[in-house]
């Protein structure tokens, strides 16, 4: 929300308070500054000066040298570029230590071999509007030493950031009702007309959904002038970065920002008959001031007319058709109390926000529908003149939202640490608008109805009276490690193990595009229905919640494959959606590890044949984070990709790993194959849980032993591992392959048959053993693979 400070200061006295002070007081009472910006003059060393001399730069042709008066008691010498001007023109002179904006300091300096001590500024150099070009001609009895920045009016825009439960504050009244309380300064009273009221008859307001609009009020103003609005109300609104329309819309905008309170105006003439608040048609068309066109739902509530039309999108935003224009004479001002749940989802779902909507979703103050629409009706004929009905019509009830509270004394001690007397507590209270009744219970305004108990109100009094008062004291307790705590320290685990394997981590959003999902390597199938789209997506590239993170991993590839990055490895850890079982179970969530690699494996280097990483060195770095797991791939058709398998850990599946299909991989320019994995991270975490981070060294030597085995070619080496698992040889402690030999030709090996070499290492952990030992162990695995597989020794 922006705030005027000079628009602030027509409710309190900021007399003497600086903007750092002010930004200090909202800061600690809760308001965030988001951004300070000063509008105008702000140095004191930018004062008004007389050109009482202009002589040519004896070396630049299109500079000049000029003498000035600037109430010092003797001429000034600065070199100026400027051509508007004349001698006895009075301009803003900036003197050595102005501070112009940007940050720019003036100083004493030479130009072209000539000093030059200040500089001759343009409108634009002050910080003011752009003015014509060259210099800033002041007015001819403008003072000669006085500051220019009390020529022109300055202003501050506070960027406030205001927390959903106080909706009070979305406005300058409230807000300077606030700072009147931090500074404990009088708030100044606003004077605004009391107008009578009556009800409404059912011909002129009807009102079919009261639990949507509790209260509704109309004024009908005939014989009004549209036009440009007076100075200072486009002055008010421009302070606060708002454009200027005309006076109608003007002054509804000028109330908003004023009271907090939104306003509608529509043009009488445009209406057939009655209003009528009513909840829309299903599929009900409406067109938007801003030409937007929409769908609307049985829920959404409109104002139409008698006819049926609809005229306003409740709340939200006006119609294109009934909107004020040059040519209305007659208007009805509308001002009401929507409920906040309607028009929060209304707004959302049609995607439209306002300045009403947004006060009206937080919640406004139902006893300010009546002063804000008889501030309206009176700042309406000031400015446009007319005549209004000499009563306000009204159907409905303001809701009453708050109660009495209870200020228990003894535990506001406790709470506060005693650093506040219940007299002093009493008084923030009283400032803060409420009244003390009788029994302790304090009578909260209607404006202030998140104030619903004890603790609330205690909240308050510690806010006002400053946090920083507060004694601090010691009193938390040992809280054993929760779940969460684990998982979050089992997934820092995981980071640090991939970081230190030359893995980079990424985050990426977790809505994709639907073109993304060719990309999805999901744990589990897909089925019809298991995609959960996004009803209302920002755009395309946000329409699907991702069922696996590899589409982000594979579109952050792509991208740093673009910027010139040839060796791919990134990983990320993240939340995965979708339905199961065809869309019958809802909305379920997981958190998965997902493994992007590619390209060279080692940094390019004179004394090194470069090699692409392959699917073996993806398998590696898993087995890296399973030291103590057996990691196996299990071939397992992937729809969309290249060489699908299972990654099993103990012969537990635990996740998916994949090739990228080729024609996929030239499509986004990837440069060689590229392999991914997405891994339940639940069941990572359960595993590596397990894993000893430090075995010992083991006593005794071991003992390989070698065997070459003629095969099928298409035997796969999963076979091979699971046939040895099988054998349960006690002595057995490790085997890895080592060779592998085909003959396409066939001359030298059958061309179906292939020969692979395996290093089989034998250990005792009590003894070293004999060479006969050894040899049976191998002997024993030899005849137990030779049973398994069509196999032949060499």
């Amino acid at each position: 929300m922006n705030v005027s400070l000079n628009w602030l200061a027509t409710h309190l006295d900021l007399a003497g308070k600086s903007i750092q002070e002010i930004d200090n007081l909202f800061t600690f009472a809760g308001v965030e500054v988001e951004g300070i910006q000063v509008k105008g003059i702000a140095s004191d060393k930018i004062v008004v000066a007389q050109i009482m001399e202009a002589v040519q730069h004896p070396n630049a042709d299109r500079l000049k040298v000029t003498q000035v008066d600037a109430g010092e008691g003797s001429l000034r010498q600065i070199v100026c570029g400027a051509r508007n001007y004349k001698v006895g023109d009075k301009v803003p002179c900036a003197l050595p230590g102005a501070e112009l904006p940007g940050g720019f300091t003036i100083g004493e300096t030479k130009m072209r071999s000539v000093e030059s001590k200040g500089m001759l500024c343009s409108s634009t150099e002050i910080g003011l509007p752009p003015g014509e070009d060259g210099l800033l001609i002041l007015p001819e009895d403008s003072p000669i030493g006085r500051p220019v920045k009390e020529l022109f009016e300055s202003d501050v825009l506070l960027e406030l950031e205001v927390t959903p439960n106080r909706p009070d504050l979305l406005s300058h009244r409230g807000m300077g009702r606030e700072l009147a309380t931090l500074l404990k300064t009088p708030f100044l009273p606003l004077e605004i007309p009391t107008r009578t009221t009556r009800v409404a008859s059912a011909s002129t307001i009807e009102l079919r959904s009261p639990t949507a609009c509790p209260l509704y009020t109309a004024v009908r103003i005939s014989g009004v002038t549209v036009k440009e609005s007076p100075a200072w109300l486009k002055q008010r609104l421009e302070s606060i970065g708002l454009r200027p329309i005309n006076n109608i819309v003007d002054v509804t905008n000028y109330v908003l920002h004023e009271l907090g309170q939104p306003l509608h105006a529509f043009d009488a003439a445009k209406l057939n008959g009655g209003i009528v608040v009513r909840t829309a048609n299903e599929g009900e068309a409406f067109i938007a001031l801003d030409e937007s066109e929409h769908v609307l739902v049985a829920e959404d509530l409109v104002i139409s007319d008698s006819s049926g039309a609809a005229l306003a999108l409740a709340g939200v935003m006006g119609g294109l058709t009934s909107g004020v224009t040059e040519t209305t004479t007659d208007i009805l001002l509308e001002s009401a109390y929507f409920t906040p749940q309607g028009i929060r989802r209304t707004s959302r779902r049609t995607a439209l926000s306002s300045d009403s909507s947004y006060r009206f979703e937080r919640g406004v103050d139902p006893a300010g529908v009546l002063p804000a629409s008889a501030l309206a009706v009176k700042l309406i004929l000031e400015l446009a003149g007319g005549t209004a009905e000499g009563t306000t019509q009204l159907a409905g009830e303001a809701p009453v939202l708050t109660q009495p509270v209870v200020l228990d004394a003894k535990k506001l001690d406790q709470l506060m640490g005693g650093s506040i007397s219940l007299t002093d507590a009493e008084e923030i209270l009283s400032r803060l608008g409420l009244s003390k009744l009788a029994d302790g219970k304090w009578d909260v305004p209607s404006f202030r109805a998140d104030l619903q108990r004890h603790i609330d109100l205690v909240e308050e009094i510690a806010r006002v009276h400053g946090l920083d008062q507060v004694p601090s004291r010691f009193s938390g307790t040992f809280v054993p490690t929760s779940p969460v705590d684990a998982a979050y320290d089992a997934d820092m685990a995981i980071r640090r193990s991939l970081a230190s394997l030359g893995f980079h981590e990424s985050q990426t959003i977790k809505l994709i595009s639907d073109a993304q999902m060719v990309d999805a390597l999901t744990l589990r199938p897909m089925q019809e229905g298991d995609i959960i789209r996004v009803k209302l997506p920002l755009s395309e590239d946000h329409a699907v919640m991702r069922p696996s993170i590899v589409p982000g991993l594979v579109a952050t590839a792509a991208r740093n494959v673009r910027l010139g990055t040839k060796s791919l490895r990134f990983f990320e850890l993240g939340r995965v959606f979708r339905n199961q079982g065809g869309g019958k179970a809802k909305d379920l969530e997981s958190d998965s590890l997902a493994i992007v690699l590619s390209g060279p494996v080692t940094a390019a280097g004179w004394s090194q044949t470069d090699r692409a990483a392959d699917l073996y060195d993806l398998k590696a770095v898993i087995a890296a984070l399973l030291p103590s797991t057996k990691v196996q791939l299990v071939p397992k058709d992937r729809p969309g990709f290249a060489l699908g398998a299972e990654i099993q850990a103990d012969g537990q599946g635990i996740g998916a790993f994949a090739r990228l299909l080729p024609s996929r991989e030239r499509e986004l320019d990837l440069g060689g194959a590229v392999f991914v994995a997405e891994l339940d991270l639940s069941k990572l975490r359960k595993l590596r849980a397990g894993i000893s981070h430090a075995e010992p060294l083991p006593q005794f030597p071991g003992s390989a032993r070698d065997a070459a085995m003629d095969l099928p070619a298409t035997t796969a080496n999963l076979e091979i591992e699971k046939a040895v698992a099988k054998v349960q040889q006690p002595l057995l402690v490790s085997f890895d392959c080592f060779d592998v030999f085909t003959d396409p030709t066939g001359e030298k090996l059958p061309a179906d048959r292939k020969s692979v070499a395996y290093r089989f290492v034998y250990r005792a952990e009590d003894r070293t053993l004999k060479a006969e030992e050894v040899d049976a162990a191998h002997q024993g695995v030899l005849e137990a693979l030779s049973k398994a597989l069509p196999l032949k020794f060499r």
